[in-house]
């Protein structure tokens, strides 16, 4: 008998459908949904993660979302190592894990069971590395990972700041490319048997909802929440703050551009993210990517005849 644990992933883009899908799929097979998105793990930060709301909440229970402070730093390693145990829970209780979220390295780190040892970091080196980025721009360290980790250098995007950063810092220390690393960890055998969902949206459409979800962002009080992280004294350099939404709506609030304009770039940042999300996703052949108005059927279809211990 298979004891590897049965796992449904719900991944895709920003406004795909994403949370719909692992509800649908939750309360068919009795699961429980642990949210893999990077920017739904901090608190007060409600309507520009697009976190699932009360009622959804209320449908399913969730995991891995609202529990860090947005000043505090969180790490790949962090999430996965609280993840695991929640997954094991679940299914120790009966129930389906659904992972669902869009962070590529979240679900893949979790699927794959990357290991991240407890390397030591050196405040002074990331302190330099902010100082290049400052003074020449984030691109200047993209060639400098580049030198020596041309794969990281060409999946991460300058303003991943913190990710960069620790890229570099990770061969300076170990002397081991970080794309390597991960690489490597991923020949042990994984924990889990999943199966794994991405919505497929024909990209004029994804763009236009995306679009259509800023809007709703902003008539559900999305400016409003910014100015609330302000007033409680979170400032605009933060890892957290750099989520698009947050970043754009702070730079109007300093004055650096028009509210029209920082609606724009919310739009366009969204779209060249849902753009690198999809390209990620579409990477991993185990994928199984599904039509938009057949996606809840097929995927009941494929967890009924994988995993039928939940049928």
């Amino acid at each position: 008998m298979d004891r590897k644990i049965p796992l449904a992933v719900v991944a895709g883009p920003t406004a795909s459908g994403k949370t719909a899908l692992a509800i649908d799929i939750a309360k068919r097979f009795g699961g429980e949904i642990v949210s893999a998105d990077s920017m739904q793990i901090y608190k007060y930060m409600d309507i520009g993660t697009a976190k699932p709301t009360a009622e959804e909440r209320s449908e399913c229970v969730h995991h891995l979302i609202d529990f860090v402070e947005p000043d505090q730093d969180f790490s790949v390693a962090q999430y996965t190592e609280l993840a695991h145990p929640v997954i094991a829970g679940i299914y120790e209780r009966g129930h389906l894990p659904v992972m669902c979220g869009g962070t590529g390295l979240y679900i893949n780190s979790v699927v794959d069971d990357v290991t991240f040892g407890k390397m030591e970091s050196d405040e002074d080196m990331r302190a330099e590395l902010r100082g290049i980025a400052e003074r020449e721009g984030n691109e200047r360290l993209i060639e400098m990972l580049a030198e020596v980790d041309p794969v990281s250098a060409k999946r991460l995007h300058p303003n991943n700041l913190r990710r960069v950063i620790r890229a570099i810092e990770f061969y300076r220390l170990t002397g081991v490319p970080i794309s390597e690393h991960q690489e490597m960890t991923k020949q042990t055998e994984s924990r889990y048997r999943p199966v794994m969902f991405c919505i497929d949206h024909d990209r004029e459409v994804l763009y236009e909802r995306i679009n259509r979800r800023v809007g709703i962002m902003l008539e559900q009080g999305l400016l409003d929440e910014v100015k609330r992280l302000m007033d409680m004294g979170f400032t605009a350099e933060l890892n957290s703050m750099q989520g698009i939404g947050y970043k754009e709506l702070f730079e109007y609030l300093d004055g650096r551009c028009s509210f029209e304009e920082a609606i724009e770039n919310v739009k366009r940042g969204s779209r060249r993210y849902a753009k690198r999300q999809l390209t990620w996703f579409r990477r991993d052949k185990r994928i199984i990517m599904l039509e938009p108005g057949t996606a809840a059927e097929k995927a009941a279809e494929v967890i009924s005849r994988e995993m039928p211990e939940f049928s």
